[in-house]
Parts: structure tokens; C-alpha cells; sequence
């Protein structure tokens, strides 16, 4: 986008200039010329009116007596009753030359070298170009400038598009001054929040749904174990075969809730946590700092989680925003392996969550601080759709802990690690 905005600003300076220089150029010359022809042509008129007056007194031309407007290097030629007289250095090949009548059908001839007219026409000329160079370099300087100022926030905007592709659905406060694009940001901030709010009502109706399927196919399989002891042979049969189908429909379920979680964490990867909450951490380092507190990170080496990126970047971020909106005392980022899972626990030394809140965190509009009450909330569904969770493990002090599923052993094999890279 840089290089398309640069070459069209400069296509435009270069046409410009060619359209305004060459006729500047052509009419520079010309006005050269036209100074000097003037010039001599002005003491040409001189030397006949002189001529003139002489020829009218005594009959006879002295040059004498107009030798003073002749230019040094020029050479004046006189006809005059067949008579030819002349005075001055020769002029040289292609003179600059005036020729006027005087009386008795005579005649008057200026001449003067013509080089020094083409060395102040070349000069003239030279002045155009380095006017016209001026011109491309100046143009030159606002288009790389103009193409950076555009090209800035078309990247960021491109960024902020494809963070959004990836799950990051937290708002980029980020404005640039330029209506179109503060337009398409506006865009992409409420598309954000209306694909947040999706994968949050996904997650909540398909919690839902699973719990009230298991519920009812735990007492539906209950119900039919008993039926399957009754005395009547038939009765146990049929009680039995229904039992089957039970269990095959809890299969089912669960190989549903199973693909759908899958299809959520589509963009997951295997991970290695450690430098990648390193370099989250390095992130968020200076601004803890600057309210005089630590963040400290303990994370063992080798330590694997399925997790996408940028998602797990923003869940973590806005738990760490939390923690310095609302806690206190140093931040610990700690992970660990957990009976097939990997627990990532981010902990302040605060007051904690109060009792009243607790329940109701992760609730949308939610705040103990005054805050808008959206960030815990995002942070829980952008956890949700890599296949993990996000709980409020202690209330006090505030310590929550986000469960990432462990890689499988054929996503493990022959890859190389890849630790997020700093967003720009």
C-alpha cells in the first residue's frame, strides 16, 4: 500500500513537472531572446535615428560619431548610397543580428556574438531544472510522507482486522484523524463486541444444553437400570435395549460437544507457555512498574498448552489489567501441568473479589472498580474458544486460573515452537 501511494504521488509530480516544465522552459528561452534581440535592436534604432540626422545635415555617414552605442563585441555594417561601411569584430558563425533602413534606401546591421544569449539560456535552463528538481524532491518528501501517514494506520487497521480473525475481540481505542479509517474502526470495534457477545451466548446456550441433556439422560439411564432388574423377562429385555440406546445417545452427545469445541479452537496450536507469557509479561512489565509493583513470572520449561496466540495474549492481558485496576501488591503469572491439563493462574495481593461479586465475575456489565465490566467476560470467551475455561480459582486474594487442554502427541511431533510475536 506504501509503495502504490508513493509511486501515484510521484507519478503526479513527474507529470506536473513535465506538463508545466516544458512550456516554462520554452518560454524562458524565448524571453532570453527576445531581452537580448531587444536590447540590440533598441541600439540599432539609435545608431539609425543618429545616421539619419547626419545624412539629412551634410550628405555623408561618420560611424565615429555612433561608435559609443555599438557594443563592445559587436560590429556594426552601414549601406548607404552603395556605399558600405563597417566598424567592429567580427561576430562569428550565427550571430544575434538587427537590421533597420535609414534614409537613402540604406541600411543599418547589428551584430553581436550570439554565446553569451545561449550561455544565459543555458543558465535560464538550468535554473528550470533545478526548479523543476526542487519540484520532485519536494513532491518526493510529502509523497513518502503522505504515503507513511496512510500507510500507518491502513496497517494497523489491517492488523487489528486480522487479530479479530484470530479471536481478538477486545476494542482498539486507537483513532487516526482520518475519517474513512476512523469510520472502519469504528466497524471493526462493534464487530468485535457483536462476535464476543456470540461466542459468549455460544458457550453459556451449549453449557446449558450439555447440562440439561446429561441431567436428563443420567436419570432417563437411572430409571431404565431399575426397569432392567424387573422379574417380567420381556419387561428387563426391552428395559435393557432402551438402556443401550441411552448410552449410545450420551456417546453421541458427548462426541458433539467434543466436535464443537474442536471447531472452536480451529485456529489452536501447540505452545510452549513459558516464552510465550514471558513476552506477554514484557509487555505489560512497564506499566506495572510504573505503579511500583512486579510482575513476576514462574513458568517450568517444556511446559505444552493448545491455545491460539493472540487469544491467549488478550486473555491474559485483561487479566493482568485487572489485577492492576483492582489488586494490589505484585502480579505472579504461574503455570502448571493438572491432570491432562495445563492450569495458567495469574494472582495479586489484594483485598480479593468481594462475596457479592464473586459469583456474578464473569457477567457481562459486572464491575467492583467502576469499569465497564466487558474485559472478564471477553477474556472467558476468547479462553472458551481455544476449548479451555476461565474460573475465579480464590476470591481472596483474586487468583484466576485459565485451563488450556494439553496438545495431542501428533500435533506435538516434528513442529518447531513459535512464541506469539509483540503486536504493533
Amino acid at each position: 500500500m506504501r509503495r502504490r501511494i508513493l509511486r501515484a504521488i510521484l507519478l503526479a509530480v513527474a507529470v506536473t513537472g513535465f506538463v508545466l516544465g516544458l512550456p516554462l522552459g520554452y518560454t524562458a528561452l524565448q524571453l532570453v531572446e527576445d531581452t537580448a534581440r531587444g536590447s540590440l535592436t533598441e541600439r540599432a534604432q539609435q545608431i539609425a535615428t543618429t545616421l539619419d540626422d547626419q545624412l539629412a545635415k551634410q550628405q555623408s555617414i561618420d560611424i565615429d560619431a555612433v561608435r559609443v552605442a555599438i557594443p563592445t563585441d559587436g560590429r556594426l555594417t552601414v549601406i548607404s548610397a552603395g556605399v558600405t561601411k563597417a566598424t567592429g569584430p567580427s561576430p562569428g558563425d550565427d550571430p544575434l543580428a538587427v537590421e533597420l533602413t535609414i534614409a537613402q534606401q540604406g541600411t543599418v546591421r547589428l551584430e553581436v556574438p550570439s554565446g553569451p544569449m545561449h550561455t544565459q539560456q543555458a543558465q535560464v535552463t538550468g535554473l528550470v531544472l533545478l526548479l523543476l528538481a526542487l519540484s520532485v524532491g519536494t513532491g518526493t518528501v510529502v509523497a513518502l510522507v503522505t504515503a507513511q501517514t496512510l500507510a500507518r494506520p491502513l496497517g494497523h487497521v489491517a492488523a487489528r482486522a486480522s487479530r479479530l480473525g484470530a479471536g481478538d475481540f477486545r476494542a482498539d481505542e486507537q483513532r487516526y484523524n482520518i475519517e474513512e479509517l476512523d469510520a472502519v474502526s469504528e466497524a471493526l470495534d462493534t464487530s468485535a463486541t457483536a462476535l464476543a457477545r456470540l461466542v459468549q451466548r455460544e458457550r453459556e446456550l451449549v453449557g446449558d444444553v450439555s447440562h440439561q441433556l446429561r441431567s436428563r439422560l443420567t436419570a432417563l439411564q437411572l430409571r431404565l437400570e431399575a426397569l432392567a432388574e424387573h422379574p417380567e423377562p420381556d419387561t428387563a429385555a426391552e428395559a435393557r435395549a432402551a438402556l443401550e440406546q441411552a448410552e449410545r445417545l450420551a456417546a453421541v452427545l458427548d462426541e458433539l460437544l467434543a466436535a464443537a469445541r474442536a471447531a472452536r479452537a480451529v485456529g489452536a496450536e501447540p505452545l510452549e507457555l513459558r516464552p510465550a507469557l514471558n513476552l506477554i509479561a514484557e509487555e505489560w512489565r512497564e506499566q506495572v512498574k510504573s505503579q511500583g509493583r512486579a510482575l513476576r513470572v514462574r513458568v517450568p520449561d517444556g511446559l505444552l498448552a493448545r491455545a491460539t496466540p493472540a487469544r491467549l495474549r488478550e486473555a491474559i492481558g485483561v487479566l493482568l489489567d485487572n489485577a492492576l485496576r483492582h489488586g494490589e501488591g505484585s502480579v505472579v503469572v504461574t503455570a502448571r501441568s493438572e491432570e491432562g491439563t495445563v492450569v495458567v493462574e495469574v494472582s495479586d495481593g489484594g483485598a480479593g473479589v468481594p462475596d457479592d461479586l464473586a459469583a456474578h465475575i464473569f457477567e457481562r456489565g459486572v464491575s467492583g472498580g467502576g469499569s465497564t465490566g466487558v474485559g472478564l467476560a471477553l477474556a472467558r470467551a476468547l479462553v472458551d474458544a481455544d476449548g479451555g475455561r476461565l474460573e475465579l480459582s480464590t476470591a481472596r486474594p483474586a487468583t484466576f486460573a485459565v485451563f488450556l487442554p494439553v496438545p495431542k502427541a501428533q500435533d506435538v511431533v516434528g513442529i518447531s515452537w513459535k512464541t506469539p510475536s509483540t503486536p504493533r
